[in-house]
């Protein structure tokens, strides 16, 4: 392991290098500041990684002349030339990573510990799994970086090349509303104490979290975490052994500056998305959102305003693990977008881009105004049970595209 200085970067990365840039809620802009310096030099530069939309932009690089692979299709690189996005879950995109030659890693870390060791901190989805097998490693020592129990961290003496300097971590803080609240009422309903519980990304998943403060023993297992967590933590719902393990944490400074207690386990997909893991938590209850939910139960989740704005994730990941654990797999949206006009409970298959997750990895459906149980009936009874739960004005629509598919 050496020091280096930013202009020696395109020095220690090969020629033609594919990178895999860490980012998430470990990216620093000094690591994009170098690898665009890099690429007015050479342009034979393809980067990969997890770029989650809203709080990562790579489009920055992509402009640069970086080739850019995703599996989220944010929309900050759309029509971008040089950009690819790979629509996998989390289980096949580990297994693509796993099978092709990754030549270089860029990633920041918290500084050693006494035994020489660097956390990943908040961000130890892939990571920790694949820089064995990448033989450049460029690490960022970022003192604002926590230090995080599990299986996060790598040697100071195996990173090839080190810069040191101090990056704030990008903040995506909870926001407490009444179509929350009003959703999380329901989850509280459906979740009983002693639960394991998965939470997606996004507002409503939070909120729902956070309308469990006054369950008890429950535990938490999701490849995400955010400030709803605290809440959860601080009101005595979580059981005192292994309260809460996960892949990554995405939230505030307060969520950020917790993240060394001991209550909070790291692991990777390896670990957090197994199928034979999750299979073992008993009573698993999955917590994703959608931006759409048609009259069969098929959930639309990676699309907006007819835009790629998503992608698969790690939701088909949890919601196969809670089938084989015989536990719950709950989706949750708002009633209406645009402002009111348009209802998210829509038509047999008119749902805006690909099925996110298909009418088998579904059983409960959750807005404002209700909850939806699917399980164990037929195609018409969804249906109404479904449009029971649509805003009010436009409930005769969805009945009238009912009539429409059954001739009258």
């Amino acid at each position: 392991m050496t020091a280096f200085y930013p202009a020696q970067l395109a020095e220690l990365l090969p020629a033609g290098a594919r990178i895999w840039l860490q980012e998430c809620s470990a990216a620093a802009p000094v690591l994009h500041e170098l690898l665009r310096e890099v690429a007015l030099r050479r342009d034979d530069m393809r980067i990969t990684g997890i770029f989650v939309p809203g709080l990562n932009d790579v489009s920055d690089l992509a402009r640069a002349g970086v080739a850019v692979e995703t599996f989220f299709a944010a929309p900050t690189l759309a029509g971008l030339a040089n950009v690819s996005f790979l629509p996998l879950n989390y289980a096949a995109i580990r297994a693509r990573l796993r099978s092709i030659r990754i030549d270089a890693a860029v990633f920041a870390v918290a500084p050693p510990d006494a035994a020489g060791r660097c956390s990943f901190g908040p961000v130890c989805d892939f990571l920790p799994d694949l820089w064995p097998h990448i033989p450049v490693r460029i690490g960022l020592i970022n003192p604002l970086l926590p230090r995080t129990e599990g299986a996060s961290a790598i040697p100071l003496r195996e990173m090839t090349a080190v810069l040191e300097a101090a990056s704030a971590l990008p903040e995506s803080p909870s926001r407490d509303t009444p179509l929350g609240a009003a959703v999380g009422r329901h989850v509280a309903a459906l979740v009983p104490d002693g639960a394991v519980v998965q939470c997606g990304l996004g507002g409503l998943p939070e909120a729902a979290l956070l309308s469990l403060r006054g369950h008890r023993e429950l535990a938490l297992w999701s490849g995400l975490i955010g400030d709803a967590c605290l809440n959860l933590l601080e009101a005595g719902a979580l059981r005192s052994a292994l309260p809460i393990t996960a892949g990554v944490a995405i939230g505030t400074r307060r969520l950020y500056g917790t993240l060394s207690d001991p209550a909070f386990r790291f692991a990777p997909v390896s670990r957090t998305h197994d199928l034979t893991m999750l299979s073992e938590l008993p009573g698993l209850v999955t917590l994703n959102s959608a931006n759409q939910v048609d009259l069969f139960g098929q959930a639309y989740a990676e699309s907006r305003d007819g835009r790629p704005a998503s992608g698969p994730g790690g939701a088909t990941d949890f919601a196969a693990g809670a089938r084989l654990a015989n536990g719950l797999r709950v989706v949750l949206l708002a009633a209406t977008g645009s402002g009111g006009a348009a209802s998210r409970i829509v038509p047999a298959g008119q749902g805006e881009g690909p099925v996110s997750l298909s009418r088998f990895d579904v059983d409960v459906v959750v807005t404002e105004h209700g909850a939806a149980d699917l399980r164990g009936i037929t195609l018409e009874e969804r249906a109404e049970r479904l449009i029971a739960i649509a805003a009010p004005a436009h409930q005769a629509a969805l009945e009238a595209s009912r009539s429409d598919r059954r001739g009258g």
